[in-house]
């Protein structure tokens, strides 16, 4: 029985282990299965792996995405340059390499609504899932801010300092931080949403629920928005393409 599965902690809401299953199912991939393993603490993972012999693969969520490096053998290209894993394939030799298709399922996503006013973008959360953000940003050559709570040598705003200039500035606003996910979905980012206008593009990260409070503010206002569920079809497909490889 070959096994993938998921690493994060409070996943029990993940939509991989639904998808891979579903997928084996209707794509008659017999003798596999995937699981999720939930972790209260990274110092966890080698116990993931020493207890289940017959994993091939796993995808990484949060809080893992960089934490995790450090018990890998390698990394591939893009992942070494974005500092951030999303996806580990294991050799028949036990070999762990890290990988990252966020940005992949990001700048597909993205790409069908960019216009040539869309120069700019503010990346919301300076965590794993920006790193693969503001890579795929900058192939896209699309020049990126990171907004975080304190401001430091990485961020160029912080959520206090923002102003409604700024807002009108960037034109992309990618929410990669988790407030607003079931069951708190009365948070949101705060960032003054009444400077969003019908040429801004709000994408979140997020796909449960459907649509977020920050996703809704942007609405209201006509901006193109979009969630995070296409792009986990999209990233989650190039992961299966790596396993298989």
């Amino acid at each position: 029985m070959n096994k993938f599965g998921l690493i994060g902690k409070n996943i029990s809401y993940s939509f991989s282990r639904e998808y891979f299953k579903k997928k084996f199912k209707d794509e008659d991939i017999m003798n596999t299965s995937y699981e999720n393993f939930d972790l209260q603490n990274i110092n966890e993972f080698p116990e993931v792996i020493n207890k289940n012999p017959t994993l091939k693969g796993l995808n990484v969520t949060i809080p893992y995405k960089e934490s995790v490096i450090p018990y890998l053998d390698k990394l591939n290209k893009k992942a070494k340059k974005i500092r951030a894993v999303n996806t580990i394939k294991i050799s028949k030799k036990g070999k762990l390499t890290g990988y990252n298709t966020d940005y992949f399922g990001f700048k597909k996503s993205l790409e069908p609504h960019l216009k040539s006013h869309h120069k700019k973008a503010l990346i919301l959360g300076t965590g794993g899932a920006s790193k693969a953000i503001a890579y795929a940003l900058k192939k896209l050559n699309i020049e990126i801010a990171f907004v975080s709570r304190t401001p430091s040598k990485q961020t160029n705003f912080s959520y206090t300092l923002l102003t409604e200039n700024d807002i009108r500035n960037y034109q992309i606003i990618i929410n990669c931080t988790p407030l607003g996910t079931h069951p708190h979905m009365d948070d949101c980012p705060e960032i003054p949403y009444q400077a969003i206008t019908d040429k801004h593009i709000l994408f979140d990260l997020i796909y449960n629920p459907e649509e977020t409070k920050f996703l809704r503010f942007g609405k209201a206002k006509n901006a193109t928005t979009i969630n995070g569920y296409q792009m986990l079809i999209y990233q989650a497909d190039k992961a299966w393409r790596i396993w298989s490889s």
